[in-house]
């Protein structure tokens, strides 16, 4: 069975956690209290450059490509080429629109209350892409035609032989391999390590 052990700080991982056989004191609570602030403000800070970039994006797309030609960047390998999209990440299931618009808000819940236990900067990395990108699409969903919980997401990035996406999609793709990968490592949000 797995056991969770505490990282200990080191001078290649100075922001880990130590422990001791004494317990933790009133300054090891106001120090990890630190540490979970800034591990949060790097969360919010990357989900606002990825929602920032992905809603920027999408402006430019809607104002000067939609209903326009597609534009080679590499060849016909990768085009810009706008589209409307109904479903979910890469185009899938377009008849739930509303379950997906209620999946990512559930997303951005379970992020924010995971946020209260966050001690690990590659979980807050991986975290605040998961939610910028969702923030980003639900905007879509929320405010773009046909309706309130039922907009098409804009989506422009074409490579060929594959799903036309977005950079909301790129972010929660990119955070969901991050997430993979940690877990794979036994590391947890709150900076724990499981270790066989």
């Amino acid at each position: 069975m797995a056991e969770a052990e505490r990282i200990i700080g080191t001078p290649d991982n100075p922001d880990a956690e130590g422990t001791d056989e004494g317990g933790s004191t009133a300054a090891d609570a106001a120090v990890n209290a630190g540490r979970g602030k800034r591990k949060v403000l790097v969360l919010l800070s990357v989900a606002v450059v990825a929602y920032l970039l992905d809603l920027v994006t999408k402006m430019i797309v809607v104002a000067k490509l939609e209903h326009q030609p597609p534009i080679d960047i590499i060849g016909d390998w990768l085009q810009f080429r706008a589209i409307r999209n109904a479903g979910a990440a890469f185009g899938f299931g377009e008849a739930f629109t509303v379950i997906f618009t209620i999946i990512a808000t559930g997303v951005i819940v379970v992020i924010v209350r995971l946020a209260r236990k966050l001690y690990s900067l590659p979980w807050a990395i991986a975290l605040g892409l998961l939610l910028g990108g969702a923030l980003g699409n639900l905007t879509d969903r929320l405010f773009r035609a046909p309706g309130v919980f039922e907009g098409a997401v804009v989506d422009f990035i074409a490579p060929k032989h594959f799903a036309v996406f977005n950079l909301a999609d790129s972010a929660i793709v990119c955070g969901g391999i991050l997430i993979v990968i940690l877990s794979f490592k036994g590391l947890d949000p709150d900076g724990t390590v499981h270790k066989d």
